[in-house]
């Protein structure tokens, strides 16, 4: 089976409690869109960007959201959460099979530091199969502006990047130039899910591996049901973007040891950048203006009588 369907869910988040809301959108979503066998939610859609809510792996949140995979025989992508793990706290997403089986969970390897305080970058990469059909990679958000991630994802084997997003700054256009990009670049499918309120500014996207947008979402809540054809990835990865560039085999070929991730480069002009914190207000010099009474006009002389 070469073609499978993924649906994104695009929905206001909170800072408290969403499971609820959650298991109403598959609902509504399973009800529309019966054909679908995977379905993707938004970074921390669980509570929101909260770490208070964070608990141990395989705790409430993980224990609902396997029974919402047994209940709607689906492949569950629920966002992520935040997990406390040997005293840290990570952002992790879990991958949960139609049987409600813990497949296996990945931790953010790039928190939007210096914004996502408290987090701890996660070290492994994290792929997964759906039998017969075929492999998938995961990262969540900020994770999707390096490049090494995908590309180790992509020589894992990856052919569809599921990454689920908290996106709500001004930065949000390079967020999206950055997902059409990396379908492109790594000749994947791409699900790019943002929430909404709490949870985002929407404008959750879809591209397909030759870099073609399949859906580009609003501000709206949003159901994103999309059929991928991983012999399409295939294809595309044997004679290239559209039958040119063939960017995946020119890497592999490739022989220069690119000096920065070797050890020992010389680090000093990244260095030099300064500490990774929030940017401050500018100092600005305070002017004083000196208001000085204007003198006394000079009497009139008197006229001669």
């Amino acid at each position: 089976m070469s073609r499978f369907s993924i649906a994104g869910i695009q929905m206001h988040i909170s800072t408290h409690r969403n499971l609820e809301e959650m298991r109403r959108r598959l609902d509504i979503l399973l009800h529309l869109y019966p054909w679908v066998q995977m379905v993707v939610f938004s970074e921390l859609a669980a509570h929101g960007p909260t770490l208070h809510s964070a608990q141990p792996m395989g705790g409430s949140f993980e224990r609902e959201f396997s029974e919402m995979a047994r209940r709607y025989d689906i492949w569950l992508i629920p966002g992520s959460y935040f997990e406390k793990r040997d005293g840290a706290i990570y952002n992790t997403t879990p991958v949960i099979n139609p049987d409600g089986e813990v497949v296996t969970r990945y931790r953010k390897m790039f928190p939007f530091t210096p914004y996502e305080e408290g987090v701890t970058p996660g070290r492994e990469f994290c792929v997964f199969d759906v039998p017969d059909v075929g492999r998938f990679g995961v990262s969540i958000c900020y994770d999707l502006w390096f490049p090494e991630v995908t590309r180790t994802l992509v020589s894992m084997g990856a052919e569809v990047i599921i990454n689920p997003v908290l996106a709500s700054f001004v930065d949000r256009p390079a967020d999206l130039a950055i997902a059409q990009g990396s379908a492109a670049m790594f000749q994947s499918y791409v699900f790019h899910i943002n929430g909404l309120l709490a949870g985002g500014n929407g404008y959750s996207m879809v591209i397909d591996p030759a870099g073609q947008i399949l859906h580009r979402g609003n501000v709206q809540e949003e159901m994103i049901p999309i059929e991928v054809d991983f012999e399409l990835v295939r294809r595309q990865r044997r004679e290239g973007v559209l039958r040119m560039g063939q960017p995946l085999k020119s890497f592999r070929d490739n022989t220069v040891e690119f000096p920065v991730y070797q050890p020992g480069f010389d680090m000093s002009y990244l260095n030099s950048l300064g500490p990774l914190e929030k940017p401050k207000r500018a100092v600005q010099q305070k002017k004083v203006q000196v208001v000085t009474a204007p003198e006394p006009a000079a009497p009139a002389p008197k006229k001669a009588g």
